[in-house]
């Protein structure tokens, strides 16, 4: 265990389900999951907290299911991702004239144009969450990614800015402050969750990120190693789960369960003679309902919000084939059938699921690989970076904490995979043992009957 590490906390306050992660990198730069607690979510329409108190119950009882994982641990400060309908983003361009020319452009100086850029003129009523700069320029040259140890007259730098309704703010901070707990920095979800699923190559491919969660739909659009676009699309599967409900005319926790059994987001790869029987309530006769209509419903909707995607892209030009890396897709709503399908034949880029495994260490329990957990894992890798660049103050005395049983896969599941990839491998050297021995027999074969040629005598 590496204790010269901190431990940072990341905490989703989604409109299904609140989270909360705690994790430290190893010595390999991967990362441990040292406590891990969930709750339902009742406080949140939309991505935003509507009601604090009840927002406030849900990440009490998180972070309770957290420590009960990890007695060990000691959370004061968290991550927290934001999201909702009032999240919106600009671009805008930042220059300094540099006082000393001829010495190398220092970091302090990378701060001071971001600083510079918390001035912009935005609305009333809307504060800015987040300053990302694209690409910069020094004097003459142009898409310069990191402008430190370059000397010259003026530094500049195109910037993506984030912005949010004050008020939605204001409530995050103070449910998260009500649980006693500190908002160490609020992070905007699709770069969280972009953060969780994709390596360095995604970003230089050029990729679209969609976390499909209950209440919003959140999209990050990376090109060339830069983030061109960022947007909170306002539906997703809670939308879903309410369509099922009204178009079937069923409560709305069977309309939940239908969607995750057996939803599908193609009509056309549903069964027509297929039917799911609902009981019915108080003495009332069963209902018989077609998956084939089920997955109508689901399909209508998927397709409005892969329009709304195709939209965005459309408003970076990136809507046609610039993007090698395609769609990635996360979130609770990414595991619904086919619509891996339904996204290429929509956008008419490849797509796949994007797992946070990319980056945790290995032997964590499987459910923390879910898509769910894009968003909170994220949080936890958004804070190393801080904490990496020098951004925030961190504490400098760490805690000897390991990782729990609970969190580990247990031992014997770990060995009997270790059994099943030696017998694999095993398979595989027979295979190519009986390759190799088809073509020795192959080419001896082949150098007879050359042999035969020459033998026979000319006419």
């Amino acid at each position: 265990m590496n204790s010269e590490q901190p431990i940072i906390v990341g905490l989703d306050i989604g409109t299904t389900k609140i989270a909360v992660i705690a994790g430290r990198k190893n010595e390999y730069g991967k990362l441990e999951i040292l406590g891990f607690g969930k709750a339902n979510s009742n406080g949140v329409k939309h991505g935003q907290v509507l009601n604090i108190d009840e927002t406030i119950k849900a990440i009490s009882t998180a972070l309770e299911n957290c420590f009960a994982s990890n007695p060990n641990l000691d959370i004061n400060e968290v991550y927290v991702g934001i999201a909702g309908h009032h999240i919106k983003s600009l671009q805008t361009r930042g220059d300094i004239v540099r006082q000393s020319t001829d010495e190398e452009i220092t970091q302090r100086e990378i701060d001071q144009l971001i600083a510079d850029q918390y001035k912009t003129y935005i609305p009333a009523g809307d504060q800015i969450i987040d300053v990302i700069p694209q690409e910069f320029t020094v004097d003459n040259f142009q898409n310069i990614s990191n402008p430190i140890g370059y000397a010259g007259v003026k530094v500049g730098a195109n910037f993506h800015i984030i912005t949010g309704d004050k008020n939605a703010i204001n409530n995050i901070n103070r449910s998260v402050k009500k649980s006693g707990l500190y908002t160490k920095d609020l992070v905007l979800q699709p770069l969280a969750s972009s953060a969780a699923v994709m390596a360095q190559e995604d970003l230089e491919a050029g990729v679209a990120i969609v976390d499909i969660g209950g209440g919003t739909t959140d999209l990050a659009v990376f090109y060339e190693g830069i983030l061109k676009h960022t947007a909170v699309i306002p539906f997703a599967g809670e939308n879903i789960t309410n369509d099922i409900k009204t178009g079937l005319g069923v409560l709305k926790t069977q309309a939940e369960q239908m969607k995750v059994q057996f939803g599908s987001a193609l009509a056309n790869e549903a069964k027509s003679n297929a039917f799911i029987t609902i009981p019915g309530l108080r003495g009332m006769p069963a209902k018989e309902i077609s998956v084939k209509n089920l997955a109508n419903i689901i399909q209508a909707r998927m397709m409005e919000i892969m329009d709304f995607v195709t939209y965005h892209l459309k408003q970076v030009g990136l809507d046609n084939k610039c993007l090698n890396g395609g769609v990635v897709l996360t979130g609770g709503g990414s595991q619904l059938k086919h619509l891996i399908q339904l996204t290429e034949y929509s956008t008419g880029l490849p797509a796949r699921i994007g797992f946070p495994n990319e980056h945790l260490a290995a032997g964590h329990i499987e459910e923390l690989a879910k898509p769910t957990y894009s968003t909170c894992i994220g949080l936890i890798l958004k804070g190393y970076d801080d904490y990496e660049h020098n951004r925030k103050q961190f504490e400098k005395e760490y805690k000897k904490v390991e990782v729990p049983q609970g969190l580990k896969k247990a031992e014997e599941e770990m060995e009997e995979e270790e059994v099943i990839v030696e017998e694999v491998t095993q398979k595989v050297r027979q295979q190519r043992k009986s390759l190799n021995n088809f073509w020795g027999k192959f080419k001896d074969g082949i150098i007879d009957l050359f042999k035969e040629e020459e033998d026979k005598p000319l006419k």
